[in-house]
């Protein structure tokens, strides 16, 4: 007579599967935990930035980063770097796809996150070495400097140091620059990391290894020590005395790509306003401006080819009774358009210009055009090529020298810094933003004006031409803005500045020396790897 077997009876191989399921559940979360956790990173460095003042997340998020690389081999961090990346830039670019769809901004993301990836395995690699925060953080000025530059001219959106317009490490943009903020910033992330790690080893072994302490210490330290000595260079004082600017906001007819279809009447808007100022400083109710800044496409229509346009130009700026920039598409018959911006004298007209010297590309200009149609019809609402100037902007308005970085242009370290070293008392960052509609970007944009501002030792003034248009006091300080898609008009009195900063006067040596910092790091960890092989083979 047989019996029903019990669970003791029965074989081992049945019983497995319910032994081992926690044991197989405990495996996969550990296996998912560093994917997580560099998503996770990535979240935390796109929520430091603008709009939110968040600024402080990125140091726990350089601190899971690297938590992530610390001890990888090479393939596996070049996958956590690019989840990381993804989920840094994926957020933080989603305003590219704003009116095109999502094609062009997942292709972007996805191909500046490479540039992160590639940057995390280098981190991965110095990670062996005696003071790797040190080495970890100039392989990420490395990585910024190579997104920078290319493809097609680069793209620094996203550096680590436009994040920090509210940081306590801003005064160390004075001392060299973006690179050197972002190098502190990202020192500091891996310095808190390696705190937590000496820690962990001091609960579990009761010491901590030689130098490991005063190595986390320092790099938590040491940052924020600089950033506290450089609070003198950042300055407020009128050294060459003070000018009274004003912004124009003229807004535009109607969000998206389609706003230029209404090109006369984005002109009429911003001549209207500035109108209406001339009749507020007859009144008394504002005091009369030195000179007007336009912004960028606030003319689509070529007043050197449109008489009309001029005509409306023309009579906005006699009425201000001051010299003006505006911002024009000049139409040449042959070759290709010109963003430029015009000196527009009350009593001579146009007196000076100076073209955009880095256009967009896909915005402005379109690489490679037959292969980016197969994926994007859109390529072809840009149908004429613009083309890029030659000559530093700084124009001379009624006595004060003032430097040009056109919209795009104030994301590129040089052309901001070459307007300053060519003589600019203060500077403008003429912008439209109005094809990316409500989004983060112009933001992120204004924040990259107030890095300047500190960076130069300036005021900035940034016309925009639907918002948000400001004006920032040379400590980043943004003392006047206006409101998204309102028409406006911002009148100041901002100081004018002379001296240089070591970080003008620098220039691109501070990124250069972190980048042979961060060569001499991998060369470092590829030798001691050679020579480990070496000793292992023998």
């Amino acid at each position: 007579m047989s019996a029903t077997p019990t669970a003791v009876d029965q074989p081992a191989a049945q019983l497995a599967p319910h032994s081992d399921a926690p044991s197989r559940g405990r495996s996969m979360l550990t296996r998912l935990a560093a994917p997580a956790a560099a998503v996770l990173s990535g979240l935390l460095l796109y929520a430091s930035f603008p709009p939110r003042p968040l600024w402080w997340l990125v140091l726990p998020g350089f601190a899971l980063l690297g938590w992530c690389l610390h001890g990888r081999r090479a393939r596996a961090a070049f996958g956590l770097g690019l989840l990381a990346g993804l989920g840094f830039l994926l957020p933080l670019l989603s305003w590219t796809g704003e009116e095109v769809g999502p094609v062009p901004w997942l292709a972007l993301a996805a191909a500046e996150a490479l540039f992160v990836a590639v940057c995390c395995v280098g981190i991965a690699v110095v990670a062996r070495l005696p003071l790797w925060p040190v080495w970890g953080a100039a392989v990420w000025v490395l990585g910024e400097a190579a997104r920078a530059r290319v493809p097609f001219g680069g793209f620094p959106w996203g550096k680590i140091a436009f994040g920090q317009a509210d940081s306590v490490f801003l005064p160390l943009a004075a001392v060299g620059g973006t690179p050197f903020l972002g190098f502190a910033v990202v020192l500091c992330g891996f310095g808190l990391h390696e705190a937590l790690r000496q820690f962990r080893t001091y609960r579990s072994t009761r010491r901590v290894p030689r130098g490991g302490a005063a190595l986390a210490a320092l790099s938590v330290v040491v940052p924020v020590t600089a950033a506290l000595a450089a609070l003198p260079l950042v300055d407020n004082s009128a050294q060459d005395g003070t000018a009274t600017a004003a912004a124009i906001q003229g807004n535009v007819p109607r969000l998206g790509l389609d706003f230029n279809a209404q090109r006369r009447a984005v002109l009429d808007n911003h001549a209207r306003r500035t109108e209406e100022l001339a009749e507020d400083v007859t009144a008394g109710r504002v005091p009369r401006p030195d000179f007007v800044l336009w912004p960028e496409n606030s003319s689509d229509l070529d007043p050197y080819r449109n008489s009309d346009a001029r005509m409306v130009i023309d009579r906005a700026v006699r009425a201000i009774g001051a010299p003006t920039v505006v911002g024009a598409v000049l139409t040449p018959d042959e070759g290709k358009l010109r963003n430029t911006l015009i000196a527009w004298d009350p009593e001579r007209g146009p007196v000076a210009t100076y073209d955009k010297r880095h256009v967009q590309p896909f915005g402005e200009y379109i690489p490679m055009r037959s292969f980016v149609r197969l994926f994007s019809s859109d390529a072809d609402r840009v149908r004429r090529d613009f083309g890029p100037g030659d000559k530093v902007g700084v124009f001379d308005l009624a006595g004060t020298k003032v430097g040009l970085a056109t919209c795009y242009e104030a994301a590129f370290d040089w052309a901001v810094r070459d307007t300053v070293t060519g003589g600019a008392r203060l500077i403008t960052v003429p912008s439209n933003n109005a094809t990316f509609g409500r989004s983060e970007m112009t933001y992120q944009q204004l924040a990259m004006s107030r890095v300047r501002a500190v960076e130069h030792s300036r005021a900035v003034v940034v016309p925009v031409t639907s918002g948000v248009s400001a004006v920032i006091r040379p400590d980043g300080k943004v003392v006047q803005k206006t409101q998204m898609f309102t028409p406006d008009a911002l009148v100041a009195e901002v100081p004018l500045r002379s001296s240089l900063t070591p970080a003008t006067r620098l220039g691109p040596l501070p990124e250069g020396v972190l980048v042979a910092l961060a060569g001499a790091g991998l060369g470092w960890a590829a030798l001691r790897g050679v020579r480990a092989r070496r000793r292992t083979s023998e």
